[in-house]
């Protein structure tokens, strides 16, 4: 067997011999492409056929974190870019009172506010937070059933939170829920706390302590712990008022009188209007303690000095008739609610500003009901009643400035004013008197625009005084815009529409509704006007209520 014969035997076996056969090798019958094989240049990242390879990039592309933007300009950086010197930070004055202070922080965003100072009368353990939750509720409800305006019940809300350290906090007042959510942190879940006010009660010296309770709270100086706080709130619950019952009857007599001489009455028309007053407010008292709701107090309260000026027509006695209706409506008008409603307008608490001004209208209906009953039953059996006397009211300067004094000082009276408080509102009563007959009798200006001006100056002036003592403008303001209520107005509509001249009554209406809304405005301008006019006590740039122009 030659050599050759002798390899071939030996590759035929090779190749069916299994232990030698490669698991790669081509079966036998399949043809082997020319130049087919494992593609061994081929990589994952290979783009496939079909596809044409990217060309590298010239430059870095805009998107890239190190490219700059196209609106990018180092002389005109956009404002989405913080600055190289960073963002500015928030300094309050100090010795500003703390409502301006609570205010400004309010209308920041959380992230901006201020970090409270170290808290050093808290507990060792920290702050209580539900403690603390209920007693910044119970201080806010007492504001509110007193009649201050929302904005100044949130801020003080949020300083007696502030005080003990919760910064996190967001108070919220509507007219008769209170709440207050504290948030610990991002992570925490957040603890929240309401309360409803469910009985109002006007007492300015209530109010007045409340807001040194609150002064004493926000003082670094004094350390007040929580169960000193509870204490001095118990005490101010339990304060009897500063003038019983029989003064407040004798007060609203004295002011019904006042308003009479201030619209043309002489010494009887006082003292028939201080009877018809005094006998209104007793048949109220009688009411409230039967239980019967306000508007039907109202109603009751507006009938005897009405029956009265009646009277005197009938007896044809030369007086001036329409004088002692208009001294007892004035006694009634809520001119408290009345501001506090507009102001929580002007500063963008609408739901309350609606509900208080929904509540001035409900009194003011009730007062429109007893009065046009007693007017339309004196019109019926012949009372001569003339709705013309509103255009003969004389002018007698220093005995109606010595009325509007004395008008001023019986309702600061009825509001239960502390007795150091009460000089002052009766001079910024006067003033304003003083400032409205200047301007509409001597200047010949419209009424709506007098007392627009004078208002203003009691809001002002009041203001001033409670920065003074650090207390509320209310009891500085709210006596003192007395003189200037639409009583007159109000009376000589109603008495229009009762001898059915219904468009001679609804003009008279409209002219007291515009007089009233002058007073409120008035009175807000003239203490937003002295937040942003005086250095002292003041919190740096407050930020508006909305920052858009309603759309």
């Amino acid at each position: 067997m030659t050599e050759a014969e002798d390899r071939k035997p030996r590759s035929d076996e090779a190749r069916y011999d299994p232990e030698i056969t490669s698991e790669f090798a081509v079966p036998e019958g399949i043809e082997v492409p020319e130049g087919a094989g494992e593609p061994e240049a081929t990589s994952e990242f290979a783009v496939p056929e079909g596809l044409a390879a990217p060309q590298p990039p010239s430059a870095e592309p805009e998107g890239s974190a190190f490219s700059l933007p196209r609106t990018y300009s180092a002389k005109d950086a956009p404002p989405a870019f913080t600055p190289a010197t960073g963002m500015p930070a928030v300094s309050l004055i100090k010795d500003a009172p703390w409502q301006d202070r609570m205010r400004t922080m309010l209308r920041m965003p959380v992230a901006e506010r201020p970090a409270p100072e170290p808290v050093q009368k808290a507990e060792e353990g920290g702050p209580a937070v539900p403690r603390v939750l209920d007693l910044t509720l119970r201080i806010g409800e007492l504001l509110l059933a007193g009649g201050e305006g929302a904005e100044d019940v949130e801020a003080a809300m949020f300083a007696v939170c502030r005080s003990y350290g919760l910064d996190r906090c967001e108070p919220t007042v509507t007219f008769t829920l209170l709440s207050i959510s504290h948030q610990p942190s991002l992570v925490e879940d957040p603890v929240t706390a309401s309360r409803t006010v469910r009985r109002r009660g006007t007492d300015y010296t209530r109010l007045a302590a409340v807001f040194r309770l609150v002064d004493d709270l926000t003082d670094p100086e004094t350390h007040v712990s929580l169960e000193e706080a509870y204490r001095r709130l118990a005490e101010i619950r339990r304060n009897r008022h500063p003038y019983p019952g029989w003064a407040l009857t004798l007060a609203s007599g004295l002011l019904a009188g006042a308003a009479s001489v201030l619209v043309g009455g002489d010494l009887i028309v006082f003292v028939a209007a201080a009877i018809g007053a005094m006998l209104g407010d007793r048949l109220a008292w009688l009411c409230a303690g039967r239980g019967l709701p306000e508007f039907y107090q109202f109603t009751i309260a507006a009938m005897p000095p009405a029956a009265i000026g009646v009277a005197f027509a009938l007896a044809h006695v030369d007086v001036a008739a329409s004088a002692v209706v208009t001294g007892g409506l004035f006694a009634l008008l809520p001119g408290r609610a009345l501001v506090a409603g507009v102001q929580d307008g002007l500063t963008g608490f609408y739901i309350t500003a609606a509900a208080r001004l929904l509540e001035v209208m409900y009194f003011f209906v009730g007062i429109v009901i007893g009065v046009l009953m007693v007017l339309y039953f004196g019109v019926k059996v012949g009372g001569e009643l003339n709705p013309d006397a509103a255009m003969n009211i004389s002018e007698r300067p220093l005995i109606q400035i010595a009325a509007s004094m004395v008008l001023s000082l019986t309702f600061a009276v009825l509001l239960q004013q502390e007795r150091s408080t009460v000089l002052a509102v009766t001079l910024n009563g006067g003033v304003a008197w003083s400032v409205y007959g200047a301007m509409h009798y001597v200047g010949g200006i419209s009424p709506v625009a007098s007392t627009a001006v004078a208002a203003g100056l009691v809001g002002l002036f009041g203001q001033l005084l409670s920065r003074y003592r650090f207390a509320s403008a209310l009891p500085y303001t709210t006596a003192a815009i007395g003189p200037l209520l639409p009583g007159s107005a109000t009376y000589f509509g109603l008495l229009s529409m009762a001898q059915n001249e219904i468009d001679k009554g609804l003009v008279s209406l409209a002219k007291a509704a515009s007089l009233a809304m002058a007073i409120a405005i008035g009175v807000n301008l003239g203490s937003e006007i002295s937040r942003l006019t005086l250095r002292v006590g003041s919190a740096g740039k407050r930020r508006a209520a909305k920052r858009t122009r309603g759309f």
